[in-house]
């Protein structure tokens, strides 16, 4: 797949995700891997509805001067892409549905027929100490996916972290988990 092909995918994958309120305006990231020593991904500054070349930053994964502009979950993504080579695309997500639902749950059982068949149950990962999250992050979150094997780690009370072997791959999982947290909320909400 060439460069242009895979900032189309990125631009069209972000900017659904952002009208599905999954990004916000400062809370969220997607990329694609070039090669097996690069990635593309959005700018610390970039509008995730309006990507275009000259808000998407391509990182080596030897660090250079490029990387003080590019997202600031570039090293997650990075980690990511060494440690799992299936992962062609990798987003941050922040749905509010998601977010509300692991503040207090340690597991989310879908109810919804998709959830149920695509996911089962969500076991949500707890950083307990966020004043240092930062750091221990961009370790922590790949190995969980890979001791989980799953392609998602909803992390309580931060977001969504995915990966896909295709962006949309990458933009049904968000949504499905998205979605059935939607659907939770609002079984729970009638129930009262």
């Amino acid at each position: 797949m060439n460069k242009e092909n895979i900032i189309t995918q990125i631009q069209v994958l972000s900017s659904s995700m952002f009208k599905k309120n999954f990004f916000g305006i400062c809370h969220g990231s997607v990329s694609a891997k070039l090669s097996q020593s690069s990635f593309i991904i959005n700018k610390n500054d970039a509008f995730l509805n309006q990507l275009s070349d000259k808000n998407l930053s391509v990182l080596k994964f030897a660090k250079d001067y490029s990387w003080s502009e590019a997202s600031s979950d570039c090293e997650i993504h990075k980690s990511i892409y060494e440690n799992i080579p299936e992962a062609k695309f990798v987003c941050f997500a922040c749905p509010a549905y998601t977010l509300s639902m692991s503040l207090n749950h340690d597991f989310i059982s879908p109810q919804d027929y998709f959830g149920e068949i695509f996911l089962e149950e969500i076991r949500v990962y707890n950083p307990k100490n966020y004043e240092d999250w930062e750091d221990r992050s961009q370790t922590e979150i790949y190995r969980y996916m890979l001791e989980q094997k799953q392609n998602f780690v909803v992390i309580k009370g931060y977001g969504i972290f995915a990966y896909g072997r295709t962006s949309y791959e990458l933009g049904k999982i968000v949504d499905v988990i998205e979605n059935s947290c939607k659907i939770i909320h609002l079984a729970e909400t009638n129930l009262s």
